[in-house]
């Protein structure tokens, strides 16, 4: 049976590799146009331990990680049973797995009814005798799918050498141990129906959310990024600590997220465009620097990577439930954009946007990305990357002009609503800029009258980048009676089970904010003329969301929650069942 599309799920314990699997599946899969969509997941220990990956990979454009698995590898039937929950197996199921494992004398922990195949492949035995080394036994695993299911060798070759290509000797082991697999299985009996084909095309790339923000911050100019390792946010200031000083850029790590968010608030003050990235518990930290940022107008970029919580949670995976933290974490009447990307590309855009937006209205912006989007892989078309959304604008912040320097007002009352900020250095251009109420020269003033005034300065904010950006996904019949409202990473699931639902005849639309705050009213209000019914999806378990929207909108349409806990992906059925249950 030839199939286009395969949704593979590995798991095993810690030292397995089958993260790294994942990694050159998906990277080799990309290098021949195919494309991917690759979920990692691991045990609640941030180092170490089990973890499991999959990965989707089709010939066609795809927004999910996929629902069922077509093919199973355990490399330990142990830490399989840690995430069996997280996958859902297609009747039909191959399962893949190691010969000598001791749980096997407990039976395998797979419906029989929906097995197809199972392989005892002595991957140890095979390593050992083959390769002398076991480090590689997740390789001698993409050599054994290569030769049972016609992925290409030499594209995997590509794959090892992305990871590996900077180390000869661990290049070399790791070829090693593909073509052990690969020899192996294809002197193995193929019982097993599938076959993988496609016809290879240009090359994808491949890049995980965290990889897309840094980069996003690179391109819009970011020359300076504080901050303290948390995971899921690490990646980003791992990749900005190499690329960087390439760009006479500079990264400090911090002592902690207080003093990352003040370091990039002093630079940005200095005239530098500045970025700092953590995850929910960083951000209760920052709370007091976003309320410095909004006070004394200093443009500030500052990315949460949500993770489950509250405190510690579940660090290594996903929930939207730091929602209200970003719309609201401060003390006082502290003004904020909040922004969301939906997907991994979405990443650089809206990064290059949270950017412009701070800028321009010097104020802090929030990016609300989380883990689920963070350590995914997609394979992506570079040049619709830079491309096909328009939002690779960059902003280069206006100094005040020589006649403004005459008597320089750094606070001034503009038209514009925002005054031309004066850098160190500029002769004339110096103000205090500090957390306390100010008149428009930034001297201290504590009159009612004053603060009122500047209060309505700040947030006046709002209203123009309500009418300049209304970043807005939709999907599906304008004139729907039924529709969906998601943000952030539930997009993928979302669109994908309402282009399903319209090919099934059901009059089902979605709509995706990725400008959560201020919400663009106008866009809401036009989705929300021919609903008769709305399900409002989020990964929650107290509504956020839902009860955010209820805050802005009378909301005139019978609402249908489909809202959980994180620590597992959304899924296109989740949503699907929602929209056949509402359309009865």
């Amino acid at each position: 049976m030839q199939v286009e599309e395969l949704v593979i799920g590995m798991a095993g314990k810690g030292g397995d590799g089958v993260v790294t699997a994942g990694d050159v599946l998906a990277s080799g899969a990309a290098s021949e146009g195919l494309n991917c969509f690759m979920l990692k997941s691991f045990g609640p220990q941030i180092r170490g331990g089990e973890s499991s990956c999959r990965i989707r990979i089709s010939t066609e454009q795809i927004t999910s990680q996929g629902d069922r698995i077509d093919i199973l590898v355990v490399l330990s039937w142990e830490d399989y049973a840690k995430f069996a929950a997280e996958f859902v197996l297609k009747d039909g199921v191959v399962v893949l797995c190691e010969e000598k494992d001791e749980y096997l004398t407990k039976g395998i922990p797979v419906d029989e009814r929906s097995l197809s195949t199972l392989y005892r492949i002595p991957f140890i035995q095979i390593t050992k005798e083959k390769v002398g080394s076991q480090l590689v036994k997740n390789m001698v695993l993409i050599g054994i799918l290569c030769g049972l299911f016609g992925f290409s060798k030499e594209a995997m070759v590509r794959g090892i050498a992305k990871k590996f290509g900077r180390k000869k000797e661990t290049m070399e082991l790791n070829l090693k141990g593909l073509n052990a697999g690969y020899e192996y299985a294809v002197g193995l009996k193929k019982t097993d129906p599938i076959e993988f084909s496609y016809v290879p095309s240009r090359p994808n790339m491949i890049l995980d959310g965290n990889e897309a923000i840094a980069y996003g911050a690179l391109y819009a100019g970011c020359r300076f990024f504080a901050g303290y390792p948390i995971t899921p946010a690490s990646e980003i200031m791992e990749w900005l600590s190499r690329e960087l000083p390439k760009f006479d850029g500079v990264m400090v790590q911090a002592e902690d997220e207080i003093a990352a968010a003040g370091m990039c608030i002093g630079a940005s003050f200095a005239g530098v465009k500045a970025m700092t990235a953590t995850s929910g518990p960083g951000l209760s930290l920052m709370s007091e620097m976003i309320g410095l940022s909004s006070m004394a107008e200093i443009p500030l970029v500052i990315v949460d990577v949500q993770r489950v919580g509250p405190a510690t949670g579940i660090p290594t995976k996903s929930e939207q439930s730091d929602l209200q933290q970003a719309l609201y974490g401060t003390h006082g009447d502290a003004n904020r954009v909040v922004l969301a990307p939906s997907d991994v590309e979405d990443c650089f855009d809206v990064t290059v946007e949270a950017f412009y937006i701070s800028e321009k209205y010097q104020l802090p912006v929030i990016i609300l990305s989380d883990q689920f989007i963070g350590h995914r892989k997609e394979s992506i078309k570079m040049v619709e990357l830079m491309e096909h959304n328009g939002f690779t604008k960059r902003f280069e912040r206006i100094h005040p002009s020589i006649e403004e320097l005459k008597d320089y007002k750094r606070y001034r009352f503009t038209e514009a609503g925002v005054s031309p900020m004066s850098s160190p250095g500029i002769k004339g251009g110096q103000y205090t800029a500090v957390g306390i109420e100010h008149d428009e020269y930034g001297c201290v003033v504590s009159t009612a009258d004053n603060h009122e005034s500047m209060n309505k300065k700040r947030f006046d904010k709002c209203h123009r980048i309500r009418e300049e950006f209304h970043f807005i996904r939709k999907y599906g019949p304008e004139d729907a009676p039924l529709g969906v409202i998601a943000w952030g990473s539930s997009k993928g699931a979302v669109k994908e089970a309402v282009l399903r639902a319209n090919e099934e005849g059901i009059k089902v639309s979605a709509l995706v904010p990725q400008i959560i705050h201020p919400l663009p009213f106008k866009k809401f209000e036009e989705f929300f003329r021919p609903l008769k019914k709305a399900i409002i999806v989020e990964l929650s378990y107290s509504a956020q969301f839902l009860k955010y929207l209820r805050s802005h909108f009378h909301l005139p349409f019978e609402q249908i929650t489909c809202k959980r806990s994180g620590a597992k992906a959304l899924s296109v059925e989740e949503v699907l069942t929602q929209i056949h249950k509402a359309a009865e």
